[in-house]
C-alpha cells in the first residue's frame, strides 16, 4: 500500500506555495528513470530495495525491453519537511511543512526530443543529469537549451559517481579535477545561451534606434574619427545562471547505489568539528581551498608554500566516499567496514555485513548516511521556485515570446487575465487558463471509473457487521415463528451492495481514450465545467476561429501508469483532463472566457523535423477504415509524428527516426488500429540541383555557339516561342533562401491576404523540401529581406566565376517568384523585354492602371509591340505555373529542386502562324485555354532541358551522428560508418577518460539498422545519436559514363564501378513507378580459365 493516498495528495494541491513542478532532463542512459525510482520509494510506491531495477515510470513494454524511456510520464510525490525552530524555551520546537512534488520523467533519446519540449513547458524547475564519465553530451546541451528557452530553473546532478571509483578507478584528486572540468563545460553552455540572448537584445535595440532615426528622417552622419562613440553593451547580471556547488544547485549522486549529497550536508557535519561557521565552510568546500591542520584555518593555493595539501572537497568529502567503496567493493574488509559504520553512527544489520553481494552492504550504509531521496527532495524544495514565483518570470515569455526583457524585471500585467496568470491565482472567481502540452492514450479498462475498486478495511468491517445483523434478524424470526423468513437472495443483498458495481460489458471497455496532459496556470477547474479550447492557430483578433466549447468530463491525478479521479484541480498543478477528443489535435489552450485578453499559449517548437516517411497499408484491404482510425489516434497521441494522405492515395507517417518509427508501428498494431499492417521501405527525401562541373560555359548547337543552359521551345500550336536561360545559383544565395523560407512564406501569405483570396498558404516548410535543421529564426520584414538578399548577390558577384555577370544589381527587382510552392530556394527571374513586373518585395497596394485589372496588382507595364491577338498577359501565369511544377518534381527522380535560377529571356509571338493557308486570321482567343495548357507544357520542357544541360547532382538528407566509444572499438565504429557512406567530421579524446567523441555525417538513406549494427559490432560499447542535419550534395553525376582513355582503362567500357548517384536515382524512380533504364544480359560470355577443373 502506498504511504500516502491519492485523496491526501489532492488535498495538498490547494496550497500553491508548497507545490513544485519539476522535470528530469538528460542525455540517453544518464540515469533519469533510476533516479526517479529512488524518489518513488520514499512514498512507498515501490520497495526501496527494488529502486533502480523496476524503472517504474517506464510503463510501456518496449521501454522495459530496450531500457530507455520513450514517453514522458508524470507522478505526484509527497514530502514532509521537519525543521527545528529556535525558541527561548528549553525544549526545541519543530515545524512541519508538507510539500507536493509533481515530477515528470522525460526521454533522453534524440528521436523523442519533442517529448522533452512538452514536459519542460509544464514545469518550473528541472533536474539536469550528467553521467560523470561521459560528461556533457549532445542531448545534455539540447535539454539545457530547452530549459533556457522555457525559463525552467535547472539543478545539476552529477550521476553515476560510483563509475569513477569502480570502473575508471580514479583517485579522489583525479575525480575532483574531472568533475570540475565537466562543471566548467556545463557553465560554458549556459554562458553561450546568455550571451546569445544579450547580443540579440543589443541588435534589436540598434535596429529600433535606426528605425526611429529613419522615421524622424535624421540623415546618417559620416563616421568621425575624432568623435567619441558609445560602443558599450548593457551590463547584465549573469551570476544566477551558473551551477555552483557552494550555492546548493549541484548534487553529486549515484542513483543505482541510492546515495546523493550536496556540499551543505558536509558543511553542517564538519562545522562543529572544525569550529567554523556553516555558511563559511559551505563556500570553502568546493574550489581551490585547502585546510591548514596546524593553523586550523582555510588557505588559498598561493599560501601553500610547497606543502602537499589536498583541496577541502577531496579531503573532507570524496576520501570518505572512496573509503566506503574501497572497504566494501574494491578490497572487501569486514573489520574496516565495521569501523566506518561505527564512525558514521549508523546501524547496519549483521546479515547485511555478512552478505556476499557488496551492493546490499553499500545500499545499507549509504541509505542511512547519504540518502538520495532526502538530498534531491531538499534541493528541489530549496532551489526550485513554487508556481507563483515561477509564473511571474515564465508567463510573460510564453505570452509575448518576441518581447525581450530582463528576468529580474519581468513585464507588468496589463489586464485582469494577466494578473491572475502572473500570481497563479487559484480563487474561484479567477479566470481558468490551462495549457495542454500533449495528448496521451490510455486503455479504457485502466481508467479509474472502469476499474474494480479494492475495498478498504473499514468497508470490509462495515459489510461484516451488516451480514451479522441480517443473520441475527433471521434467527429471531425463526424463534418467534412470526413474519416472513428471509430468502438466501435477500441474505446476499448485503454482499451485492458491498461489491463494486459490475463494470461495463467487455466490448465497451475495449479501445483507447485520449487524455490531455495539462498544467493549470490560474483559477480552478471542476468536473462538469464549461471551457473553451483554443488550437495552436488561435488569434485573439478573430475570437471565433479555431475555438470550440467543451464540458470537462474527467480530471485525473497522474500517478505514472495509473490515473486517480479528481473532482477539482487548483492553479499551479499538473493534471490529466478528459473530454478533449475531437476538439484538440496535439496541444492547445483551455480558458473559461474568450476575449482579447486571453492569449494563445500553444505551439511547441520541435527541435527535430520528422524526416523518415513510411507508407502504410493493412494486410487485409477490407480493414482500411481501422487503419485510418488508428492513424487518427496516433496523430493525436504522439506530439512529433505527422500523418499525411498523399496525392497518390497512400497513407504516410513522418517520424523523427528509426526508433520513433518502430514505436509508432508497434502502437498502431497493438493499440490503435489492432490490425496487421504492411509498412513500405522508408521513403527518404532527396533534392535535385545542378553544378557546372567540367563543362564549358558555352556549347555548340547546330554550328552556332550558344550559352549552355539556354532552351528555346515552340509550343505545339507554334503560336509562340519561349526562351529560358538556366544558371546554377551560388551556394551562399541557396543557403540564404533556405534559412529565410519562413520570411518568404510570410510575404507570400501577406500578398494572398491583400488580394482577398481565401486560400491560405498552409504548406509547411518540411513539405516544400526546405527542411533544414529546425532553428528558431525570426521573420524578416520584406524590406529587410530585400536588403539582405541584395548584399548576398553583391558578395556573389565579388567572388567572380563564370556566372558573375548574371548577378547584376537589377536581379533582385526582377525576381518573379520563388519555388517550389512559392517559398523554395529556386528563382524565376523576369528579363522579358517590355514586360515589367512589380518587384517581388514591394508590398504597396497601389495597383497599375496601365494593364488589365486581373494583372494590376503584379504587373506595372507591358509594351504591346506586336499587334497579334495574343498578349504576354494571357500566358504569364502559366509560365509561372510551369516553373512551380518543374521545381517541385525535378527531371532526375521527381524530387524538389534547390539552387537553380531560371531567367526568362523572352516570349516571341509568331503572327504568321496565326493565319490559315488562305490568309485568314485564326480565332486565337477561342483556343486560349488550349494555348495556355501548351505554355505550361513548353515551360516545363524548357526548364527541364536547361537543367539537364548542366551537370545534375542529387542532394542527400544527412544525419549528424554523435558516438562515444573507447579506443578498443574505434576501428569497428569507423568500419560501420565508412560502409554506410558516412564521413568523419571530428574525433576528440574526452579529457580524463578513455572515451573518444566521434562526430560524423551519415546519409539518412543508409542509416536504417545503423544503430543496431554499431551495437552488435562493438558488443554494446558504442551507441549513436542521430540528428537531422539538412541536405548535403553527392558530388557525382548520375549520367556519367567513362569517355577518356584513362577512365576507360581504369573502369572498362561497362564502368563496373557502381555509380552511387545513379543507384539512388533509380531506387526513387522505381518506387515512384517511373521509367528505369536497365540492361538485361541475354547471352553472357562464359568465363574462360587456363586451368581445367
Amino acid at each position: 500500500m502506498p504511504a500516502i493516498t491519492p485523496a491526501q495528495l489532492s488535498a495538498l494541491q490547494q496550497n500553491t506555495k508548497n507545490i513544485r513542478n519539476i522535470c528530469i532532463l538528460a542525455h540517453v542512459d544518464h540515469g533519469k528513470t533510476t533516479l526517479s525510482d529512488s524518489l518513488l520509494a520514499t512514498n512507498g510506491i515501490i520497495s526501496s530495495k527494488m529502486a533502480g531495477k523496476v524503472r517504474y515510470l517506464d510503463s510501456r513494454e518496449d521501454e522495459q525491453e530496450r531500457g530507455i524511456t520513450m514517453e514522458s510520464s508524470a507522478i505526484s510525490l509527497y514530502f514532509k519537511l521537519v525543521k527545528a525552530v529556535n525558541t527561548e524555551e528549553a525544549q526545541p520546537k519543530t515545524a512541519e511543512s508538507e510539500y507536493l512534488i509533481n515530477l515528470i520523467d522525460s526521454p533522453g533519446h534524440v528521436d523523442f526530443s519533442s517529448e522533452v519540449s512538452t514536459a519542460s513547458r509544464l514545469c518550473d524547475g528541472g533536474l539536469v543529469l550528467i553521467d560523470v564519465v561521459e560528461g556533457v553530451c549532445t542531448q545534455t546541451i539540447s535539454v539545457l537549451r530547452q530549459a533556457w528557452i522555457d525559463k525552467v530553473k535547472p539543478v545539476l546532478v552529477f550521476n553515476k559517481m560510483d563509475r569513477l571509483i569502480v570502473e575508471l578507478q580514479m583517485t579522489p584528486q583525479e575525480a575532483y579535477t574531472h568533475i570540475n572540468k565537466i562543471l566548467e563545460q556545463a557553465n560554458a553552455v549556459m554562458a553561450t545561451f546568455f550571451t546569445g540572448d544579450l547580443m540579440e537584445d543589443e541588435a534589436r535595440k540598434m535596429m529600433e534606434a535606426k528605425e526611429k532615426r529613419n522615421k524622424e528622417k535624421v540623415e546618417e552622419e559620416a563616421f568621425d574619427a575624432n568623435k567619441v562613440y558609445d560602443w558599450s553593451m548593457e551590463e547584465r547580471d549573469d551570476s544566477n545562471i551558473y551551477f555552483d556547488p557552494a550555492k546548493g544547485n549541484v548534487i553529486f549522486a549515484s542513483a543505482v547505489d541510492g546515495w546523493a549529497f550536496r556540499v551543505q550536508q558536509f558543511a553542517s557535519l564538519y562545522a562543529k568539528k572544525l569550529g567554523f561557521k556553516e555558511q563559511v565552510l559551505q563556500k570553502c568546500l568546493w574550489g581551490e581551498y585547502y585546510f591548514d591542520p596546524k593553523a586550523k584555518r582555510v588557505i588559498l593555493p598561493k599560501h601553500l608554500k610547497g606543502r602537499n595539501l589536498k583541496p577541502m572537497f577531496v579531503q573532507f568529502v570524496l576520501e570518505n566516499i572512496w573509503a566506503v567503496y574501497g572497504s566494501v567493493v574494491i578490497e572487501p574488509d569486514r573489520e574496516r567496514v565495521e569501523k566506518i559504520v561505527g564512525a558514521l553512527k549508523i546501524k547496519v544489520l549483521p546479515r547485511d555485513l555478512r552478505s556476499r553481494d557488496p551492493q546490499n552492504l553499500l545500499s545499507a550504509i549509504f541509505s542511512q548516511w547519504l540518502p538520495l531521496s532526502t538530498c534531491v527532495l531538499l534541493a528541489i524544495i530549496g532551489q526550485l521556485p513554487p508556481p507563483a514565483d515561477a509564473q511571474r518570470v515564465r508567463i510573460p515569455k510564453i505570452l509575448y515570446p518576441n518581447i525581450q526583457h530582463n528576468d529580474n524585471e519581468p513585464l507588468e500585467p496589463t489586464n485582469d487575465v494577466e494578473k491572475a496568470l502572473y500570481k497563479c491565482d487559484s480563487s474561484f472567481d479567477a479566470p481558468v487558463i490551462a495549457y495542454v502540452s500533449k495528448m496521451f492514450a490510455v486503455p479504457v479498462e485502466l481508467l479509474p471509473e472502469n476499474r474494480r475498486t479494492q475495498m478498504t478495511a473499514e468497508e470490509m468491517r462495515e459489510r461484516g457487521r451488516q451480514q451479522r445483523e441480517l443473520r441475527a434478524a433471521q434467527a429471531l424470526l425463526d424463534q418467534s415463528g412470526e413474519g416472513i423468513p428471509l430468502t438466501p437472495e435477500q441474505l446476499n443483498q448485503g454482499e451485492q451492495e458491498g461489491e463494486a458495481s459490475e463494470p461495463a460489458s467487455e466490448e465497451e471497455l475495449k479501445g483507447e481514450r485520449l487524455i490531455g496532459f495539462a498544467r493549470l496556470y490560474s483559477g480552478s477547474i471542476r468536473v462538469g465545467q464549461k471551457l473553451y479550447v483554443m488550437g495552436p492557430k488561435y488569434d485573439p483578433k478573430y475570437p471565433k476561429k479555431h475555438v470550440s466549447e467543451i464540458i470537462v468530463q474527467n480530471l485525473y491525478l497522474i500517478m505514472g501508469r495509473d490515473l486517480e479521479a479528481l473532482d477539482e484541480v487548483s492553479a499551479g498543478n499538473v493534471f490529466g483532463i478528459g473530454g478533449l477528443e475531437g476538439h484538440l489535435l496535439k496541444n492547445g489552450t483551455l480558458a473559461s472566457v474568450i476575449n482579447e485578453d486571453v492569449r494563445n499559449m500553444a505551439g511547441v517548437k520541435m527541435d527535430t523535423s520528422p524526416i523518415v516517411r513510411v507508407a502504410l497499408e493493412p494486410e487485409d484491404p477490407t480493414q482500411m477504415d481501422k487503419l485510418v482510425e488508428g492513424l487518427r489516434l496516433l496523430n493525436q497521441a504522439d506530439p512529433c509524428v505527422e500523418v499525411m494522405l498523399q496525392e497518390t492515395g497512400e497513407h504516410v507517417i513522418l517520424t523523427a527516426g528509426e526508433l520513433h518509427l518502430e514505436r509508432c508501428l508497434r502502437d498502431l498494431k497493438e493499440r490503435f488500429a489492432k490490425i496487421e499492417i504492411h509498412a513500405s521501405e522508408p521513403i527518404v527525401p532527396f533534392r535535385e540541383s545542378i553544378v557546372r562541373g567540367d563543362l564549358s560555359v558555352n556549347k555548340e548547337k547546330e554550328g552556332v555557339t550558344v550559352p549552355r543552359g539556354q532552351a528555346e521551345i515552340k509550343i505545339n500550336s507554334k503560336f509562340l516561342t519561349l526562351k529560358v536561360q538556366t544558371v546554377p545559383l551560388p551556394s551562399r544565395i541557396t543557403d540564404f533562401l533556405m534559412t529565410h523560407a519562413a520570411s518568404i512564406k510570410a510575404i507570400v501569405e501577406e500578398k494572398i491576404a491583400s488580394n482577398k483570396k481565401s486560400q491560405a498558404l498552409d504548406e509547411e516548410a518540411s513539405e516544400t523540401g526546405e527542411t533544414g535543421p529546425v532553428a528558431p529564426n525570426h521573420v524578416l520584414s520584406p524590406a529587410e529581406l530585400e536588403q539582405a538578399l541584395r548584399k548576398e548577390f553583391v558578395e556573389a558577384k565579388k567572388e567572380g566565376g563564370p556566372f558573375a555577370h548574371w548577378w547584376d544589381e537589377t536581379i533582385v527587382d526582377q525576381i518573379w517568384a520563388f519555388g517550389p510552392r512559392r517559398i523554395g530556394s529556386n528563382l524565376l527571374v523576369n528579363r522579358i523585354p517590355g514586360y515589367i513586373r512589380k518587384p517581388f518585395f514591394q508590398m504597396s497596394t497601389k495597383n497599375s492602371t496601365e494593364v488589365a485589372e486581373d494583372h494590376a496588382d503584379e504587373v506595372l507595364k507591358v509594351d504591346n509591340e506586336t499587334s497579334s491577338s495574343l498578349s504576354i498577359l494571357d500566358i504569364d501565369f502559366h509560365v509561372h505555373t510551369g516553373f512551380q511544377l518543374t521545381t517541385l518534381a525535378g527531371p532526375l527522380c521527381a524530387e524538389p529542386m534547390t539552387g537553380v535560377c531560371y531567367i526568362v529571356q523572352g516570349i516571341e509571338f509568331h503572327p504568321e502562324e496565326m493565319m490559315t493557308p488562305g490568309g485568314e486570321a485564326i480565332d486565337v482567343r477561342s483556343r486560349l485555354h488550349i494555348i495556355q495548357g501548351q505554355v505550361i507544357v513548353a515551360a516545363k520542357e524548357a526548364l527541364r532541358q536547361g537543367f539537364l544541360d548542366w551537370s545534375p547532382r542529387l542532394l542527400l538528407a544527412m544525419y549528424s551522428c554523435d558516438i562515444q566509444a573507447t579506443a578498443e572499438v574505434l576501428g569497428r565504429v569507423y568500419g560501420v560508418i565508412s560502409k554506410r557512406k558516412g564521413k568523419i567530421v571530428s574525433e576528440d579524446l574526452k579529457d580524463g577518460t578513455s572515451f573518444w567523441q566521434i562526430k560524423a555525417l551519415l546519409p539518412v538513406i543508409e542509416s536504417f539498422g545503423f544503430s543496431d549494427e554499431i551495437r552488435k559490432r562493438t558488443s554494446g560499447a558504442a551507441s549513436p545519436q542521430l540528428v537531422f542535419n539538412g541536405f548535403d550534395m553527392l558530388d557525382e553525376d548520375p549520367f556519367w559514363v567513362p569517355t577518356t582513355e584513362e577512365e576507360l582503362e581504369d573502369l572498362g567500357e561497362k564502368a563496373d564501378k557502381e555509380n552511387l548517384a545513379r543507384k539512388y536515382m533509380d531506387t526513387v524512380r522505381k518506387r515512384k513507378g517511373m521509367f528505369v533504364e536497365k540492361k538485361l544480359v541475354e547471352h553472357a560470355e562464359k568465363q574462360r580459365t587456363l586451368k581445367k577443373n
